[in-house]
């Protein structure tokens, strides 16, 4: 299995190795400290910063602040509507999980002590589905958060730049016996293995969620397929870097 240059053609006609088109659209919610949205081919989430005067109970007097984020899904996100969770009164299971994961995502990049008892809240909203929303919702969260920060620092609300790195978020998986980058939902649902990677602008992985959805793979498998993020995570990281060198300028930060 090698995610050459060549092999099977895709469904939508890429290499193995080859991502969809990435775009990263700043300040597409008007009100919010800080926004993007993100489109990875065809799915489309909307990132918006909130930033609260407040923090929650355990860290009240601590002198740290917080960062969490919130994930939906629109009903028509999907080929067919899906009812609102609210309409519910619950959140679904998958949707805690993803919500906790760009929460941690973030705050693996963030020293929450240089933005002191304050909250922010990235609200991600898939507005169309079609694979990879918890990447693209983690990838934009970072640009948003990143620009409520830059608002922040020319305020003079927090004396210096608090974000470590950048950090984003893609899949890649086996399908059809080969390994591939970003899958879209044609080869999701397919997929003999299935993964998320969560890595940082420097290299790092935060967090890697791996699953055979059909066959076991081998770790020769894995180093392939974490190698395969690797180039993702940096095609990733230098979109987000190109997103924000506008508004992070007379700035003083390490991105």
């Amino acid at each position: 299995m090698k995610a050459s240059s060549g092999g099977t053609p895709r469904p939508d006609g890429r290499k193995p190795s080859e991502m969809r088109e990435i775009a990263i659209e700043i300040g597409a919610a008007r009100w919010a400290e800080g926004s993007a949205l993100v489109s990875l081919g065809h799915t489309r989430v909307l990132c918006a910063a909130s930033v609260e005067d407040r923090v929650p109970p355990f860290l009240k007097g601590t002198g740290s602040g917080w960062v969490t984020a919130e994930y939906g899904m629109l009903p028509r996100s999907t080929h067919t509507r899906s009812s609102r969770e609210a309409a519910s009164g619950r959140q679904g299971g998958r949707t805690h999980e993803i919500q906790r994961l760009i929460g941690r995502s973030l705050r693996s990049v963030m020293e929450l002590r240089g933005i002191p008892d304050r909250t922010i809240t990235l609200d991600c909203d898939v507005l169309q589905a079609d694979g990879g929303t918890r990447c693209a919702a983690i990838t934009g969260a970072c640009v948003a958060l990143s620009v409520a920060l830059a608002r922040l620092v020319r305020e003079g609300t927090i004396p210096r730049w608090p974000l470590r790195e950048t950090v984003a978020a893609i899949s890649v998986g086996v399908c059809a016996g080969q390994a591939v980058l970003d899958l879209a939902y044609a080869e999701d649902s397919e997929a003999d293995v299935d993964a998320n990677v969560v890595g940082t602008a420097s290299g790092k992985f935060v967090e890697i969620q791996g699953t055979a959805e059909r066959r076991p793979f081998s770790e020769e498998q894995l180093q392939e397929l974490l190698a395969l993020a690797r180039k993702g995570l940096k095609r990733l990281a230098q979109v987000q870097k190109e997103a924000l060198a506008p508004y992070l300028q007379g700035i003083e930060t390490e991105l």
